[in-house]
């Protein structure tokens, strides 16, 4: 069978399996269909739901301005797919080209498409986690649950974690006039995604918010009542809290646990693929049958040395998803590379932060427009004599022309003047980033690269 044949028995007969019934999985299925692509196509997810939209459940929802349900994705055309929901996948057999699902069921593929996200990373100590009044958000029974436990109008509520998620959910509880401590073990909020210039700032308008933050300590243990009710919180510097409610927000861990034994690059950091969005193998050679897209997947870009990022962005996520269907049924000739760049919001304190590029991968900023002590302005941030990547706080009308910038591979310092005058003059100073040996709780964009503790591949002596 040529080459040609095999893709046009594909479009129309193939098998597509598609493992991520969420954003990525919906919009691949959608762009498949679009591109027309008339064969079986089944989508798996270990949630009952079909895909809903996650940012508003710690914005919106949180503070009764949306109800969880009406967070459904909406449809952008009819996928006619089957769908296996509330079954998760628990294996993957690639010689076999098959899927093996919880309730024992395989489900065979000529394309696999994995789009499993990540999920909250829970409290370590499992009997403290399991107190009636500890949580995480990331799901719609997360934030049932947590609404539920705010409703009863605790007296104090402890976030742990003052990464993006950490710090909306803080928002929503000091709008719905609840007493919040912060517990942060960085120098400021947001401080891994932004570094600590920026996050001074975030410190500044939470504390002026009525935040109770406390930077540079940990929760060194959860205490509960006789009931199995959180009361008590520790913190690394011998202080004991009362608390009610305590919601765990210490970033993510990406699902590729179902991978393991099936021989792809995958792991703790998530799916390596190329710009292609083709999953690699172990020993580095790249699949042509199984494609990766949205959180969970970590690709090279040639914006950032060629680094391999894990973005967990809403854009990011629609767009590695069409180019992954689009390539999954195109040839080689045709496919496409995934060059999004990185572009997150946070909505908080009554302040709209936009961030583009990858800010943690810079050294220092600059400010370029308005003012860190008006809480509006745009940072850019630089690496090597580049603009790689800027922030603004309430300024995002401002973030295309800086993402043309980024592309551009514009010097740093920005070379424009008059933008603003209360900007003119200033010099660019450390970005104050933490040292990346040490865990942080929000970067949106990791710069994963290879670590050398991965050692998969034994090299023996040739034989004489």
């Amino acid at each position: 069978m040529t080459a040609e044949s095999f893709l046009k028995a594909l479009r129309e007969e193939g098998r597509i399996v598609i493992v991520g019934a969420s954003l990525a999985g919906l919009r691949a299925a959608e762009q498949l269909r679009e591109e027309g692509f008339t064969g079986s196509l089944t989508l798996i997810g270990d949630e009952p739901h079909e895909p809903y939209d996650r940012p508003p459940l710690s914005k919106q929802v949180l503070i009764g301005r949306a109800l969880p349900e009406d967070t459904a994705l909406p449809r952008r055309r009819a996928i006619d797919a089957q769908w296996r929901l509330g079954v998760a996948a628990t294996g993957l057999d690639r010689d076999r080209r098959r899927v093996r699902l919880a309730d024992g069921e395989d489900v065979e593929y000529d394309r696999l498409l994995i789009a499993t996200g990540v999920r909250s990373r829970p409290w370590p100590h499992e009997t403290e986690a399991a107190l009636d009044g500890v949580c995480v958000l990331r799901t719609r029974e997360d934030t049932d649950r947590l609404d539920r436990l705010l409703s009863r109008r605790p007296s104090r509520v402890l976030i742990i974690g003052a990464g993006f998620t950490g710090s909306e959910i803080a928002s929503a509880c000091r709008e719905r006039g609840l007493q919040v401590t912060v517990a942060e073990r960085g120098e400021s909020p947001l401080v891994g995604a932004l570094g600590g210039v920026v996050g001074d700032v975030a410190a500044q308008l939470q504390r002026e918010h009525g935040v109770d933050l406390r930077c540079g300590v940990m929760v060194t243990a959860l205490e509960g009542d006789p009931g199995g009710r959180l009361k008590r919180a520790h913190l690394s510097d011998g202080t004991v809290l009362d608390v009610e409610v305590a919601v765990v927000a210490l970033g993510a861990v990406r699902n590729t646990a179902w991978l393991e034994g099936s021989g792809l690059a995958a792991g703790p950091r998530g799916v390596a693929c190329d710009t292609g969005c083709r999953a690699f193998d172990v020993h580095g050679i790249v699949t042509d049958d199984v494609f990766a897209a949205g959180d969970v997947a970590r690709t090279p870009h040639p914006l950032f040395g060629y680094q391999f990022l894990s973005l967990e962005h809403w854009g990011n996520a629609v767009a590695q998803a069409e180019i992954a269907a689009h390539n999954m049924i195109s040839a080689g000739s045709q496919r496409r590379p995934h060059l999004w760049t990185p572009s997150f919001w946070s909505a908080q304190f009554g302040v709209n932060i936009k961030s583009v590029g990858a800010p943690s991968m810079a050294d220092e900023l600059i400010v370029t427009q308005g003012a860190l002590t008006e809480r509006s302005f745009v940072a850019a941030y630089g690496y090597q004599g580049r603009v790689i990547a800027a922030v603004g706080f309430d300024q995002a009308k401002w973030m295309d022309f800086y993402r043309r910038l980024i592309e551009q591979a514009a010097p740093f310092p920005p070379e424009f003047t008059g933008v603003d005058r209360r900007s003119a003059g200033l010099r660019p100073v450390p970005a104050g980033f933490p040292d990346p040996a040490l865990p942080t709780h929000g970067p949106t964009v990791t710069l994963t690269g290879h670590s050398p503790s991965e050692r998969r591949v034994v090299f023996t002596p040739a034989r004489a």
